[in-house]
């Protein structure tokens, strides 16, 4: 059964790696991490493989190219709405806390996306599909048309990812 995306992307960050030595978060992890799918502008969402290297890989007895596939490339960068406190200032503690964790040059976090027929409002589960996700570094955030709402577009330098990989379990499962 085909499912809409509208409102089915679910992200995750991580200030802290997570514990298994695959890079793997498991549930507990990623629903304690900043929840940040409702501060991410949809529209300006890049986050996804791209075409990875390739190399030539012929034999001696082959006609035309061959090509084989090297290293892994990756597209990453998310607009952040910012979220600000009725008496002024950045709401650190609510929905601009994701951006705060990336906004200055060098900062290294683990963002994680899911997206399924599920809603982005429900919780992460063992068994989830984590589109794309690991250790990032981000960039100076740069200041995008500001048409509308106060945003910030941070790029970001992939160093550790996992594709299609599934969530683990919790350490109460």
């Amino acid at each position: 059964m085909k499912s809409s995306a509208d409102g089915k992307k679910k992200w995750a960050l991580l200030t802290e790696k997570p514990a298994a030595a695959s890079g793997i978060p498991n549930e507990d992890e990623l629903n304690a991490g900043i929840d940040f799918s409702c501060a991410v502008l949809e529209s300006d969402i890049a986050w996804t493989p791209t075409a990875s290297d390739t190399f030539n890989e012929k034999t001696s007895c082959q006609v035309g190219n061959s090509s084989a596939f090297g290293a892994s490339n990756f597209d990453t960068a998310l607009t952040f709405m910012r979220d600000y406190l009725e008496a002024g200032g950045p709401a650190v503690e609510a929905g601009d806390k994701a951006y705060q964790a990336v906004r200055v040059k060098g900062s290294e976090v683990w963002i994680y996306m899911r997206e399924s027929d599920k809603l982005s409002t429900e919780p992460w589960e063992a068994g989830d599909i984590i589109d794309l996700g690991g250790l990032v570094r981000s960039d100076n955030p740069a200041r995008v048309n500001n048409d509308g709402d106060i945003k910030r577009r941070v790029q970001f330098a992939p160093q550790n990812m996992i594709v299609e990989k599934a969530v683990l379990p919790g350490t109460g499962a």
